[in-house]
């Protein structure tokens, strides 16, 4: 079989060509991949030029190189976290202070855990939470204790308040509850009528 050196060197010719090609593709792309990302690193366009001509003069080295230096958050990242940090912090100014102490407390909170400051009033009718200086429930319209309510009718006014029935009704359960447990006491008659069923004592012989 003869050797034909022209061929082989052909062959060679083109592997150098496919090479290069590959190689200079590679560098472009590099290049551009390195400006894409600083672009989105970096606003400064000195920074921009500088990591380019690193990549580009540098090529393998420089991307490596560019890889160590370069920011390590995009500006979408800062942009995001700074956001973050702003909601965070206008969430902490709205969060309320306990007038006592300075210390955040909750909304529904009524009295301060950490001075046992009363914060807010319970409403005598619905139970929902009231600012102090309120003198009528927002939920359900009852006036607080102690307040005048205008504009009433008569029925409306001689209407006991649900307290008042309430206590009421505390109280007769409870005088029945004492009455039921008080020891039974026996009426005079009974004593009497006990006393005579009990057997006479005999006299004792003479």
């Amino acid at each position: 079989m003869n050797f034909d050196p022209t061929a082989l060197g052909d062959f060679l010719l083109i592997l150098t060509a496919w090479a290069a090609a590959f190689i200079v593709a590679l560098w472009l792309a590099l290049v551009f991949w390195t400006y894409r990302d600083i672009k989105a690193r970096a606003r400064d366009p000195l920074s921009r030029i500088l990591a380019v001509l690193v990549v580009a003069v540098l090529f393998l080295p420089g991307i490596v190189i560019y890889l160590i230096l370069r920011p390590s958050h995009t500006l979408e990242d800062e942009y995001q976290q700074t956001l973050e940090e702003e909601a965070l912090l206008q969430a902490i100014e709205e969060s309320p202070i306990c007038p006592g102490c300075g210390r955040r407390i909750k909304d529904n909170w009524s009295i301060c855990p950490n001075c046992h400051t009363k914060l807010r009033k319970n409403c005598h009718h619905c139970g929902k939470l009231m600012e102090l200086p309120w003198n009528i429930c927002p939920y359900c319209g009852t006036p607080a204790p102690g307040m005048r309510r205008e504009h009433l009718t008569l029925d409306e006014a001689l209407r006991p308040l649900p307290d008042e029935s309430e206590l009421f009704e505390e109280v007769d359960l409870s005088i029945q509850e004492t009455t039921v447990e008080e020891d039974y006491i026996p009426e005079p008659e009974e004593e009497l009528e006990d006393f005579e069923e009990l057997p006479q004592s005999e006299e004792p012989e003479e």
